[in-house]
């Protein structure tokens, strides 16, 4: 299975769900990453590097911007926020059956994950908790379509 997620710049959200979600450690499983508005070869923010530490995730990365052939590739592209989502929808044609915000996803009542662009490190923390709750279904809900 290929999971795509998708934020604004490819430098909180997304890398911080995919380092996650990688950590499950799940078979057959490829991630990437990117963002709407991403500049391509950024380094991720300090703060989220500094809270994946604190989990003891590992994590290597460099944005991307969000790009039609890894649309493609997704077997599911899960978005920060519904604007995201909608972005996606408008900027590549027939892949809006397998494109979902990540908490709409997993059944989440809340809609977006915050962000934590120029936030501290709480904020940070704050955000990995979203991405960690929602990612922990996501993967049961990988595990049981095995």
């Amino acid at each position: 299975m290929n999971i795509y997620f998708i934020c604004t710049g490819n430098t909180c959200r997304s890398p911080m769900a995919a380092m996650i979600l990688k950590n499950k450690n799940i078979e057959n499983l490829e991630v990437r990453s990117a963002g709407i508005y991403a500049q391509q070869g950024s380094a991720m923010s300090q703060n989220a590097q500094v809270v994946l530490n604190q989990n003891n995730i590992e994590h290597h990365h460099q944005s991307s911007l969000f790009n039609e052939q890894d649309a493609q590739w997704a077997d599911l592209i899960l978005t920060m926020t519904t604007a995201h989502k909608e972005m996606v929808l408008r900027l590549v044609d027939d892949v809006g059956h397998k494109t979902f915000t990540l908490n709409d996803y997993v059944g989440m009542d809340v809609q977006d994950i915050q962000d934590p662009y120029g936030g501290n490190v709480f904020v940070y923390e704050q955000t990995f908790e979203q991405l960690n709750t929602a990612i922990e279904k996501l993967a049961k809900k990988i595990r049981t379509e095995e």
